[in-house]
């Protein structure tokens, strides 16, 4: 009796499990089939799950508030999306629905919150946190939206150097928060951030300069640690580290009222993922509870800039296999019909791992193989998931070889496009994939439409000067 790629997954994990179920032998996403879609669309494409980031954003600002509650603090929770991790109109317009605020970090992003206040999604009441290092076009578009009526937005300094530069081109009061550098973890390249300013220069940066100046107020304190909330001993340390600054830095400033604790909520990359989002939630806002009590000051209110957390999620991406190669005895290549590197950059760029799963073929024996691009890379290849290593697949010439394979990796709704340049110039002029989203309507019916079809060469000869 052969042990089926189902056999497989129901011995290994608890499944079904939120997001992911089977219907008729075949994968489903939050409840839509996605060989619905391939057979409506073709392949590859990437879809967006639009409800998913309302799903998000709900479940972290309830945890937040219960948190808050429950411990008696005295400060507000706000919840900023981070929007360099996805600039598409409808992921951002999704998540302004959920009463998000939002953060930039750079020039050109200033120019997609104009686009959002002239559509009427955003009023010019929303705080905006400007992070990043700040360019003079930056600048100059912060304080161009600050005379536009945007007083809430807030330049958080990444170096000294900007204090000058931004009290130069202003007429009129801004906030602005100050981001303290951290170490990294032990295994880094390096050892202290290249972004902020390093922890034993702040004070003396706000008595010697800030607290002197007319038009500038320093209300918010940031710190990010680039490997996410974890509840980890690096963690804790450089959370710990940045309170502590916190209530020095507030007993020399009564302006200082905001500790923005950045993102790094992490996302399922694997069907075996677990994390305690409300004991984190619980410890971090505990542990600035009783911070501020032992100092005797006022609890601050709590910023989170969730970029990943809130997209993540909601995105996938669909493949056919094309081809299964025995390159030796041992290797089973199955040869999809895009390239990761072009796709999924994070998955060779920075080894991420994502969830990946057949689409159909679920009864059919599974084998170790290795997921092939098609462009002529060395790199583009995905072999080893997050839990177990190995990758393992249905046979992909099995009993119904009419139909071939369809694979696809999920939760990959964060950076994926941004970085792999989308709808711009490929490795070996593969072309983007379409782009398919999917909502609900007033009925809770669900709504797929294209986006964006996939790209054409005219489109890239344009690009390319042809």
């Amino acid at each position: 009796m052969k042990s089926t790629y189902f056999d497989l997954i129901d011995q290994t994990y608890y499944f079904p499990q939120d997001g992911f179920d089977l219907h008729e032998g075949e994968l489903s996403f939050h409840g839509v089939s996605i060989m619905h879609l391939i057979r409506k669309y073709g392949t590859p494409f990437k879809l967006t799950y639009l409800p998913r980031i309302g799903e998000q954003i709900k479940r972290a600002k309830n945890l937040f508030n219960r948190s808050i509650k429950q411990n008696g603090y005295k400060g507000k929770y706000y919840y900023c999306y981070c929007t360099k991790c996805c600039h598409f109109e409808h992921v951002i317009k999704k998540a302004l629905e959920f009463g998000v605020h939002l953060e930039t970090s750079s020039s050109f992003d200033i120019d997609i919150i104009y686009k959002l206040y002239k559509s009427g999604d955003i009023n010019n009441n929303i705080i905006i946190v400007h992070n990043g290092y700040k360019t003079d076009e930056y600048l100059e578009n912060i304080v161009r939206l600050q005379k536009d009526g945007f007083k809430n937005s807030i330049v958080v300094l990444d170096s000294m150097s900007e204090l000058d530069r931004l009290n130069s081109r202003i007429d009129r009061p801004i906030k602005v928060g100050i981001r303290m550098a951290i170490n990294e973890e032990p295994q880094s390249a390096y050892y202290t951030s290249r972004l902020g300013v390093r922890p034993s220069e702040i004070i003396d940066f706000y008595e010697d300069r800030i607290a002197h100046m007319e038009n500038i107020t320093l209300t918010m304190m940031h710190f990010f640690v680039d490997t996410g909330i974890k509840d980890t001993l690096y963690y804790w340390g450089e959370f710990k580290k940045a309170i502590s600054l916190y209530t020095q830095l507030k007993k020399k400033c009564k302006t200082l009222d905001s500790l923005n604790i950045g993102g790094g909520f992490p996302i399922r990359n694997n069907l075996g993922f677990e994390y305690d989002y409300k004991y984190m939630i619980g410890e971090i806002v505990r542990n600035i509870k009783e911070a501020c009590e032992s100092e005797g000051i006022d609890d601050p209110h709590i910023f989170t800039e969730f970029g990943k957390y809130t997209v993540g999620e909601s995105g996938a991406t669909i493949f056919t296999v094309l081809e299964e190669k025995m390159q030796n005895d041992a290797e089973r290549w199955y040869m999809i019909d895009n390239s990761l590197i072009n796709t999924i950059p994070d998955a060779w760029g920075i080894f991420e791992k994502f969830i990946l799963l057949p689409i159909n073929k679920w009864n059919e024996q599974y084998y170790n193989v290795n997921i092939g691009g098609i462009s002529c890379d060395h790199s583009d290849y995905y072999n080893s998931e997050d839990l177990n290593q190995q990758v393992f697949m249905p046979a992909a010439n099995g009993s119904d070889k009419k139909e071939p394979l369809y694979v696809g990796f999920f939760h990959t709704g964060a950076y994926q496009d941004a970085i792999s340049g989308y709808g711009g110039i490929k490795h070996c002029l593969i072309p983007s994939p379409k782009t398919i989203v999917i909502d609900r309507d007033s009925t809770g019916n669900y709504v797929d439409y294209v986006f964006r079809q996939e790209q054409t060469a005219d489109e890239m000869m344009k690009i390319l000067g042809y």
